[in-house]
């Protein structure tokens, strides 16, 4: 995915003369859901529930780690849950074809963010840009999966879905207006249809009043200590870079967070902006030798076989409350499917 055009940040300009292909858009979106709620358009049922961990926008809200956090609570409840995903970036998905990953699977082959979610987790994870084929490839491959999450995939309705999870970073919203003049895939008010809401950072009024009743618990990403690439077993926290230079890549949707981030833990940062699912190379990282490079967990994933030794991971984790678990094993166990 590229960078986001910086008109999708504010109203006027550019983004008010696409108004009228955001209008199209809204119809074309609208009619299409209409269409499978109301099953003109077929949706597959799995013998499996599917939970969909996605958004309403373009870009990072911090899914992964919450696919990571997900599978941890459904296996502490009992449940051995399954992960797909789309496996953007990866050549699999643009050849159409499924790709279940295994050990020492590339991310060039399956997508950055599969590997990560499969190294996280332990789980079984299976990647196609056609969801229910990825479902149905993992399931055949892993019959002890109960359950499918699903990494993203919320506007992917020909797959039916026992629950869905709209994970709200307002940043990512961007100016509120649909593609192409905004970076919404839905409009605003889809997020009173959806069963949780998990709001990174603080919401809008605005956001917040198009949830209606759905329920909304905060969630915050949490990192203290960094992790070479090139010896992993090393740790170390922020206070063995201190007063040092540090160079921050991140090739994520939403670079800043991870930048600010740094700053925050009182380090000196050079940022080095990647577009989201960028393929490294070792030519990437060969600058400013003997400098730390400080990157995400999805950036390392993909820096790992080729990365020099002053390259460091900041992994992170979910903190959400134990409030969210509840409402989604209420709803498993009622096994009732949205629409």
């Amino acid at each position: 995915m590229k960078s986001a055009p910086l008109f999708w940040r504010r109203r006027g300009g550019l983004a008010a003369l696409l108004l009228p292909a955001s209008a199209l858009f809204r119809t074309a979106a609208a009619l299409r859901r209409w269409l499978y709620r109301h099953d003109v358009l077929r949706r597959e049922r799995l013998a499996a529930p599917v939970i969909i961990v996605g958004n309403i926008a373009v870009g990072g809200s911090g899914k992964t780690p919450v696919v990571a956090w997900l599978a941890d609570e459904l296996r502490r409840a009992g449940r051995r849950p399954g992960i797909i995903s789309r496996g953007y970036g990866g050549d699999a998905a643009a050849a159409g074809r499924p790709c279940l990953i295994g050990v020492g699977t590339a991310t060039d082959a399956c997508g950055d963010e599969p590997v990560l979610l499969a190294r996280l987790t332990g789980c079984p994870v299976a990647t196609a840009k056609d969801r229910p084929a990825a479902a149905r490839a993992l399931l055949a491959a892993h019959p002890e999966c109960d359950l499918i999450i699903s990494d993203d995939g919320m506007q992917h309705y020909r797959l039916a879905r026992t629950f869905e999870i709209a994970v709200l970073d307002e940043a990512a919203l961007g100016n509120h207006r649909l593609l192409p003049s905004g970076p919404l895939r839905e409009p605003l008010a889809r997020l009173s249809e959806v069963d949780l809401i998990l709001a990174h950072g603080e919401l809008s009024p605005r956001s917040r009043a198009a949830a209606g009743a759905t329920p909304v618990v905060a969630m915050r990403l949490a990192g203290e200590r960094f992790r070479s690439l090139a010896h992993p077993g090393e740790w170390r926290g922020a206070e063995f870079f201190a007063g040092r230079r540090v160079h921050a890549l991140a090739g994520i949707g939403q670079p800043q967070r991870f930048f600010d981030q740094l700053a925050a833990m009182g380090l000196e940062v050079v940022p080095h902006p990647f577009p989201d699912h960028y393929r490294y190379r070792a030519a990437d990282l060969a600058f400013a030798p003997g400098e730390p490079k400080l990157m995400t967990s999805k950036d390392a994933v993909k820096c790992a076989p080729f990365a020099p030794p002053d390259a460091w991971e900041l992994p992170v984790r979910a903190i959400i409350d134990a409030e969210a678990v509840g409402h989604i094993l209420e709803k498993l166990d009622d096994g009732r499917q949205t629409a």
